[in-house]
């Protein structure tokens, strides 16, 4: 019997596997690089051991370091997560060799399957021979035989770019999984993603938990995913969980794997098989009302499955927090993580908490939130407005990318579903949502309340002219707002309270440091108003507040009131 697990990796993965052993009475350990000293994962272990350094190939994938710290710690089994070395039949092999268990499938099901050429092979596909590719093949996809979520990964149209295109994608493989291996195989443009479930026990038992639609992604990765893959004819999808289940008894498989294809024109492509736990398990764990990582923990154990697949109920929906800026070619941003408050009602997955920093050296995924509904309409709803309801402040996050790509038409209508989504409707989805404005006139007065008490900035014994404040967009639109600027201005009155006279039309209700209600068009709106202040010194000696204020969603930058000469 299991008694205690070391999960090899990081961030939402590992806290997921430890909330599981939890519940379970399984004690757990945690492996950190520095750059994770301090991370979420950490802290909410039994026990944790250090892997020194901070790149991947120094500590999360040097399995030598991992399985030495298994048996440091006292641990009896090794959850790899995934990513890093979950596709790994060597890393495998080795934790089993140390006399500890392996919560996943055998190394020799790994290396049949985790390698995408050699799974191709099992299923009798043949890539293209790079040395053979024609202008008739293209366009064309290179891709890293081990591992995934888009690295080693390229698209070529023009037959000139293929051989460095072959040679940047091997070198980027091999820094993330550290195998160069790459293969050619043809491109399917705008196809859709579905891939399906398994988990399956070492007595024979094989279970096809439905499909999943992952269409909705970026840069070859995932954003937004939903179980089951809604609009399929029932012999198409008939014909995935048969083919699933076929390979994943080809080969011996034991543990929670997937098989995705690439669906286009009524017919489904075989991508690869994944031998690990995928990013996206939550929407099969809401559909069929498991939890796949504690039965992951039985079939580690020798337990039996129930000859029965379990019955789906409903839909699910999970969307992927990032912190990225989609309108600028969703680069990643870092910085202090202030607050990240989700409300109740769905399902968080993440690896952070309100205080903790998001740096430069890993994925920047801040969480995924999970929501099941009857419907797929209602999961999408229900979705959509938690993530508007979540606080996050911090760094740019795709936060409102995702309220609108939820509630896009094309998103609604099935039919229109497939990857290249982002491509074409990327511009709309990044649109800065409206009501920047009326947010600087909250923050302005949130700001005033704040100062109340005190000589504000303007004061005088006689009312003369109103004060000013002017609050930005941080750009880049969406999460990042607008790039313009919007001056407030306003005056206080004999009550306590407030009078706007720009922008006209706005009438305040009520005004707190953290919270300012405003009228307009007979309409009352409620802002929640968080400042963070970040002290400049100017070169006269004096000094200056500006920094970063989130009114509601709106995420605005406070102009300064006076120009640094040095500037």
């Amino acid at each position: 019997m299991i008694t205690s697990v070391l999960v090899a990796n990081r961030g939402e993965i590992a806290c997921r596997v430890f909330r599981t052993c939890r519940d379970l009475g399984i004690s757990t350990v945690a492996v950190y690089s520095d750059a994770d000293a301090g991370a979420l994962h950490v802290r909410e272990a039994d026990a944790a051991v250090r892997l020194p350094g901070a790149a991947p190939s120094e500590t999360y994938l040097r399995g030598d370091l991992i399985v030495a710290a298994a048996l440091a710690a006292g641990a009896d089994a090794v959850h790899p997560g995934y990513g890093f070395l979950s596709e790994n039949a060597g890393f495998a092999r080795a934790v089993i060799d140390a006399g500890l268990v392996w919560i996943g499938p055998p190394p020799a099901a790994i290396e049949a399957m985790a390698s995408k050429t050699r799974a191709k092979e099992l299923l009798g596909i043949a890539p293209l021979d790079p040395a053979r590719v024609t202008e008739a093949n293209l366009p064309v996809l290179v891709k890293a035989a081990a591992g995934g979520g888009g690295r080693g990964m390229r698209i070529v149209r023009e037959l000139a770019d293929l051989p460095k295109e072959l040679e940047s994608a091997s070198a980027e493989a091999a820094s993330a999984f550290g195998d160069g291996e790459v293969f050619v195989e043809p491109y399917v443009e705008d196809g859709r993603h579905v891939e399906v479930q398994l988990l399956c026990d070492a007595h024979g038992t094989v279970w096809a938990l439905g499909t999943r639609d992952c269409s909705l992604q970026r840069r070859h990765q995932k954003v937004i995913e939903e179980a089951p893959a809604p609009g399929l004819p029932a012999a198409l999808e008939a014909s995935l969980l048969d083919t699933a289940v076929r390979a994943a008894k080809a080969v011996g498989y034991v543990g929670a794997g997937t098989v995705e294809f690439l669906v286009a024109d009524g017919r489904a492509h075989f991508l690869e098989m994944n031998t690990r736990l995928q990013v996206e398990h939550p929407v099969t764990e809401e559909v069929y009302g498991v939890d796949l990582v504690a039965l992951q923990l039985a079939v580690a154990e020798g337990e039996k499955l129930p000859p029965e697949t379990p019955a789906p109920r409903g839909h699910a929906i999970e969307a992927r927090l990032y912190a990225e800026d989609p309108a600028r070619g969703w680069a990643p941003q870092t910085g202090a993580l202030h607050l990240f408050d989700v409300p109740g009602g769905i399902r968080l997955d993440t690896g952070y908490a309100s205080g903790d920093a998001i740096g430069v050296h890993y994925d920047p995924m801040i969480a995924k939130l999970t929501v099941h509904a009857p419907t797929r309409d209602g999961a999408a709803r229900k979705l959509a407005r938690a993530l508007e309801r979540t606080r996050i402040h911090g760094p740019v996050t795709n936060r409102d990318l995702l309220v609108a790509s939820l509630r896009h038409p094309e998103y609604a209508a099935v039919e229109a579903l497939d990857t290249g989504f982002y491509d074409r409707n990327l511009p709309a989805l990044t649109t800065a949502p409206g009501g920047e404005e009326l947010a600087a006139v909250a923050a302005a007065l949130a700001a005033a309340s704040a100062r109340r008490g005190r000589f504000g900035g303007g004061w005088r014994n006689l009312r003369s002219q109103d004060e000013t404040r002017t609050y930005g967009g941080t750009g880049g639109g969406a999460d990042g707002g607008t790039d313009r600027d919007h001056e407030v201005r306003y005056r206080p009155t004999r009550d306590g309270g407030y009078e706007v006279t720009a922008p006209e039309g706005v009438r305040v209700v009520a005004a707190a440091p953290d919270r300012v209600s405003l009228e307009t068009a007979g309409v009352v709106r409620h802002f929640d108003v968080t400042a963070y202040a970040d002290v400049k010194a100017c070169a006269d000696g004096t000094a200056y507040a500006d920094g970063t204020v989130h009114v509601g969603g709106h995420r605005l930058a406070a102009r300064p009131r006076f120009t640094d000469p040095r500037e």
